[in-house]
């Protein structure tokens, strides 16, 4: 008797209590593109000229921001860690794209365009993440935000030196699985930061 009634308090627990991670997920997401779509009307998708390792060093720039605010807890600008997650995820969707059609010399897409890449791969983002978060059983949400940070430097550090390499690796991922990555830890701290620990 006693253990029925703890299986189901345990069950009201994971029914009621739980984080909805594809939902939190989705929310942060919709944040993301949300301002995306408000730059690509602003701008259009003049990121179009920026080669890859453009957008790794302005990643860098981003995360690099934002260990600077971890650590100083002082912020000379009224900008906060929030816009610097969204941009780390907006930039790392910006490589992808510019990875699978390489980059130009003018704005050669329309903005419908741009969106329709950047859901695509954001979509496969996603998954990747859900896939990982099956196996490793949300073990991001017991890491603190300033992980998540050092993590996305030491993606970034790896993503220079492949492309140093001319984009080629011996035995490790790619430049694309990179970026995944980086988007992802991206969006863990936002959701830490929308949503709390």
């Amino acid at each position: 008797m006693i253990i029925m009634y703890i299986c189901i308090q345990y069950t009201f627990y994971i029914l009621f209590h739980m984080p909805d991670t594809k939902q939190q997920f989705e929310k942060v997401i919709s944040l993301c593109r949300e301002l995306f779509e408000k730059k690509l009307k602003d701008y259009g998708p003049s990121w179009r000229i920026m080669r890859p390792e453009s957008i790794t060093d302005q990643i860098f720039i981003k995360a690099n921001r934002i260990r600077s605010l971890e650590i100083k807890q002082v912020s000379m600008i009224d900008e906060g860690i929030k816009p610097e997650f969204i941009a780390i995820v907006n930039y790392g969707v910006i490589g992808l794209i510019q990875l699978e059609l390489g980059f130009s010399d003018t704005t050669d897409i329309s903005a419908e365009r741009a969106l329709e890449l950047y859901d695509k791969h954001m979509t496969t983002t996603k998954e990747l993440m859900y896939a990982k978060n099956h196996d490793y059983d949300e073990a991001w949400r017991s890491m603190r935000i300033s992980s998540y940070t050092d993590l996305i430097l030491m993606k970034i550090y790896r993503t220079k030196q492949i492309e140093s390499h001319g984009g080629k690796t011996l035995v490790s991922e790619g430049i694309d699985a990179n970026y995944m990555d980086m988007i992802n830890y991206a969006l863990f701290g936002l959701i830490k930061l929308e949503f709390g620990e």
